[in-house]
């Protein structure tokens, strides 16, 4: 498996209605050089934002100012960050954030306290949503009993075989998907059988095979795909969140290129074609001492596959005890 996906430039994005995301009322501007008539020039806080006033508050900030935060905080490191880090501490998260914004530094301990403590940072390079979703799903896997493993592996077989006709009836070709369905899977089948390629898969052998690029990106491509057939076949459901443009238009442009950010259309596609559930922490500098969950998917799933959200960016939570 060593062709990774490609994609064409860069459409212009397109706009959205979300649901579950913070709203755009205009509010309070971040004091900035690039906002005429704010006095003062800015200082900094995590390698180039904007420190705020003691009168202002984050949550007084519209959600374009707070995506952008945290884009320019993860661009810094999108060229040396792994696809998928390591288990990373929850402080280390917190350490980026308390010298400038006391909301998400309270959020953050509220899911401490909650016991969510760890992390695995996924690079913001737009494909962080299926990325990171791809992993949480292996995760989940792996970190079922040993009792269990045989019958949760063959179900998300089952779940993942079910998908490949949804593909064929939104009009795309074995020949694009079948490569990147097999990588993932190959991987799936390892978590209970060794392979040839990965052997019998151990966290440390899954984090490996999310960090090369060619093997991730597969992945991510079929997930991608898989996204675009669900919102193909269902285009009502979809297209009263989408404006400017009709659905298939959206899947070309914003849903199957790689590096193209996913929204909430992309999250909740994907999860009812997989069939899962997925439960996402709004960590949006919105809400002091307290962090919005939103589940998405099948709600009859026992194990929710837990994904952080900051604006624009995904990454994988953990609850497990250390």
């Amino acid at each position: 498996m060593n062709r990774p996906p490609t994609s064409g430039p860069p459409p212009e994005a397109p706009r959205l209605k979300s649901t579950g995301l913070p709203n755009d009322e205009p509010q309070a501007q971040l004091p900035s050089q690039n906002h005429p008539g704010v006095s003062g020039p800015p200082t900094d806080f995590m390698g180039g934002h904007p420190i705020l006033p003691e009168d202002m508050d984050i949550r007084d900030l519209p959600s374009n100012q707070l995506y952008e935060m945290n884009q320019n905080l993860m661009a810094e490191s999108v060229s040396t960050r792994p696809l998928i880090d390591q288990l990373t501490p929850m402080e280390v998260l917190r350490a980026e954030y308390e010298n400038g914004s006391r909301t998400f530094v309270s959020q953050i301990d509220y899911l401490m306290n909650k016991g969510y403590r760890h992390i695995w940072r996924a690079r913001g390079d737009g494909d962080c949503f299926y990325r990171s979703l791809a992993y949480a799903f292996v995760l989940n896997m792996l970190d079922a009993p040993q009792a269990e493993r045989e019958i949760v592996v063959a179900t998300a077989l089952s779940q993942l075989q079910s998908c490949k006709p949804m593909l064929s009836q939104a009009g795309f070709e074995p020949i694009a998907y079948d490569m990147f369905y097999e990588a993932f899977e190959a991987v799936i089948q390892s978590v209970v059988s060794a392979t040839e390629e990965y052997g019998l898969l151990t966290s440390d052998s899954l984090l490996r095979i999310f960090q090369d690029a060619n093997n991730s990106n597969e992945i991510v491509a079929f997930l991608r795909l898989l996204t675009s057939a669900q919102i193909r076949l269902n285009p009502d459901e979809y297209a009263a969140f989408i404006i400017d443009m009709e659905p298939t238009q959206f899947c070309n442009n914003h849903v199957e290129p790689l590096g193209k950010e996913a929204d909430h259309i992309q999250v909740s596609a994907l999860a009812d074609a997989m069939q899962i559930r997925v439960q996402i922490a709004y960590l949006d500098g919105h809400k002091a001492n307290e962090v919005d969950f939103i589940d998405v998917g099948n709600k009859n799933s026992k194990e929710p596959l837990l994904l952080l959200y900051r604006p624009g960016h995904y990454d994988i939570l953990s609850r497990k005890v250390m």
